[in-house]
């Protein structure tokens, strides 16, 4: 009930604010807007865990475009009537604005760009979406999933440049039985249809693409196939699509020729790829020379040669002829590393392998699998995140 009381408090002060008429407000009421704004932001983070699962924000948020669009043709009769000096939210610095709409929410954003064409270019503007754009996916997103991107609006380009040819030469085609007069102003509509459509180029555009799930992007899994056992303390490369209603992932594997779909993939199981090796191209590793035991690492794996590699987590062990003690261990100065996967139970075929530091290349046979690069993870919170996903019980 309070957070029912608080919700209706935070509607009935932003609606007494948006349905006055945008011409009439005054120095006051622009400050009292500015702190309503605020005040919403700060509410909705609080009331965001309880209503992310209900329609109640869903329906708010479209209702609220609706609210606050206010024509030029009600502000102009406004002035004909009062005859007086009107003071608008854009007439506030340039500095005080920006700092108003950097405490804006993406949702706060869209909102505030329906209000009227000065707001939406400001709203719209990378500088601001850039910001949302880090916080909620730099994570998940990498140097492949922008390059998709790019891809994906030198295409949307293209279409548009070969509609426009296809629209002149019909507009060409009816010149014959219409004045010109009536082609240009035609012409003019579509133009104002082109020019007040978000460019697709815009991080607003990248961000609303994303958050939409309408752009399916690469990055990986952490334990593909909800944790299966052959998938334990492995990360496969996907091509993910966000879904906003749950805050989860959907999955899309891909292995000969065919195509694996996973639903429900939590925050935690996904990244961006740690490196832009294709899954089906081995890694030149660089850190051999480096390897100690001890050292956290990632390795290339696969079934066979006609699959993806994967990427699995693993330590370096001590050779067979060391006794362990760190005092005495010359194991860094072989020329094997002995790579080791402590998921496994000892005496399992999985729980050890041997490659070459000098002549390192793809090793294995199909009982096995195929070992290939190697990746030394420096980076304590990559080596946090593979140790939460420990599986319960030592594998066979």
């Amino acid at each position: 009930m309070l957070l029912f009381l608080i919700s209706c408090f935070s509607v009935i002060l932003v609606s007494m604010s948006l349905f006055k008429p945008y011409g009439t407000w005054k120095k006051r009421e622009v400050r009292m807007l500015a702190i309503i704004l605020w005040f919403s932001e700060k509410l909705s983070r609080f009331l965001i865990p309880w209503f992310t699962k209900s329609n109640i924000s869903t329906s708010f948020l479209h209702i609220m475009p609706s609210m606050t669009k206010i024509t030029s043709a009600e502000t102009e009769k406004l002035v004909e009537e009062t005859g007086e000096e009107l003071f608008s939210l854009l007439d506030l610095p340039d500095l005080a604005l920006e700092c108003i709409l950097e405490r804006l929410s993406p949702s706060g954003l869209c909102t505030l760009a329906a209000v009227c064409t000065a707001l939406r270019e400001r709203c719209t503007s990378d500088h601001f979406w850039e910001k949302h754009k880090k916080q909620k996916w730099d994570r998940v997103i990498g140097n492949a999933a922008y390059q998709k991107w790019q891809c994906y609006i030198s295409s949307r380009n293209r279409a548009k440049l070969l509609q426009s040819k296809r629209a002149k030469g019909f507009l060409r085609y009816f010149s014959i039985l219409y004045s010109k007069k009536w082609i240009s102003s035609k012409e003019n509509e579509i133009g104002f249809e082109q020019r007040s459509s978000l460019p697709v180029d815009s991080v607003m555009a990248w961000y609303l693409a994303i958050e939409t799930g309408k752009f399916w992007f690469p990055a990986q899994v952490y334990n593909r196939e909800n944790g299966q056992v052959g998938f334990m303390l492995s990360c496969y490369d996907a091509e993910v699509s966000y879904d906003s209603g749950r805050d989860t992932f959907t999955a899309r594997y891909t292995a000969h020729g065919r195509q694996t779909i996973e639903d429900n993939i939590e925050w935690n199981r996904i990244r961006a790829p740690a490196v832009d090796t294709p899954a089906t191209v081995l890694h030149v590793s660089d850190c051999l020379n480096d390897l100690k035991p001890g050292d956290h690492i990632e390795v290339q794996w696969r079934r066979n040669k006609d699959f993806p590699y994967g990427w699995w987590y693993g330590v370096v062990g001590h050779l067979d002829s060391c006794t362990g003690n760190e005092s005495h261990c010359q194991c860094h100065l072989n020329d094997t590393v002995m790579l080791e996967f402590k998921q496994y139970s000892p005496g399992s075929r999985w729980r050890q392998t041997k490659v070459n530091r000098k002549d390192h290349r793809e090793v294995g046979n199909g009982a096995d699998g195929f070992y290939g690069g190697i990746r030394k993870l420096c980076n304590e919170q990559e080596i946090s995140i593979w140790k939460c996903l420990w599986p319960f019980s030592t594998l066979e």
